[in-house]
């Protein structure tokens, strides 16, 4: 299986929708794709349909020792849905312990899920450094470095670099980190000029192309779905299958660990 860590160094860059619409996007190929949520806020299920009253998720499973298949739903498009669940602030810190005693948990529960070499799993995190971020990096094939076309941006990327040369790099398996440039509004200059900046800056690293502002973003999470399965011919939706494509490429070009014998 190809883990790709979703990550932001800071909040608002739309992380977690452009998680669940490259979900769909790379379901649409044929692969099986499980989106997993790490994030407390517990929305990247809101994507899918999954019932707004539905309390259950990994954190709840984790706690309990019940196995993950318990906690998994069927979203659109095809996609499986991990939710990170609804759990008490005690709870919730008692979680976040677990994880930080164990930082091979998340590796450990894929392995248990027992996915094949193709499946995908797409991780959302929350933004900055947390226990979650740096379990999910631990994990990874692959981190997606979601960020905008704003100062504020470009000066948090040292940050997120440091984690992931810090947990995910050392590891033989890692593939290595892109960037997206997400809710592009063509018409600022200013979101030009620092546009052209990061692509300097990241070079090869960033996918080629932009996420465009669109509003049926916001219309497609109002219906509990997403932007493919709700306007699949707006600009953003065509954006998300360029950079689904991007993303596909590079972990296909991602070569499988050697066995040591």
């Amino acid at each position: 299986m190809k883990v790709i860590a979703v990550v932001s160094a800071k909040g608002g860059v739309g992380k977690t929708t452009l998680a669940a619409n490259l979900a769909s996007v790379l379901a649409s190929s044929g692969r099986r794709v499980i989106a997993l949520d790490l994030d407390p806020q517990n929305a990247l299920r809101l994507h899918f349909g999954v019932p707004l009253d539905s309390i259950d998720g990994l954190s709840r499973a984790t706690l309990s020792g019940n196995p993950w298949q318990s906690v998994m739903f069927d979203g659109i498009d095809g996609v499986t849905v991990v939710p990170y669940g609804a759990v008490l602030e005690d709870d919730r810190r008692r979680f976040e312990t677990h994880i930080d005693q164990h930082p091979q948990w998340l590796t450990q529960s894929l392995q248990n899920l027992r996915l094949d070499a193709n499946d995908i799993v797409i991780v959302d995190t929350p933004p900055g450094s947390s226990t979650y971020v740096r379990t999910a990096l631990t994990a990874a094939t692959f981190a997606l470095n979601i960020v905008l076309a704003d100062a504020a941006s470009y000066a948090a990327i040292p940050q997120m670099e440091r984690l992931i040369e810090t947990y995910a790099a050392p590891r033989p398996e890692f593939g290595g980190v892109g960037y997206v440039i997400n809710q592009i509004d063509q018409s600022r200059q200013l979101t030009k000029d620092v546009l052209k900046v990061l692509r300097q800056m990241l070079g090869a690293r960033i996918f080629p192309g932009v996420i465009h502002l669109d509003e049926g973003v916001s219309e497609a999470l109002a219906c509990d779905t997403t932007l493919i399965h709700y306007d699949p011919l707006s600009q953003a939706a065509a954006d998300f299958r360029a950079c689904g494509a991007w993303l596909m490429a590079a972990l296909d070009a991602i070569a499988a660990p050697r066995s040591v014998a």
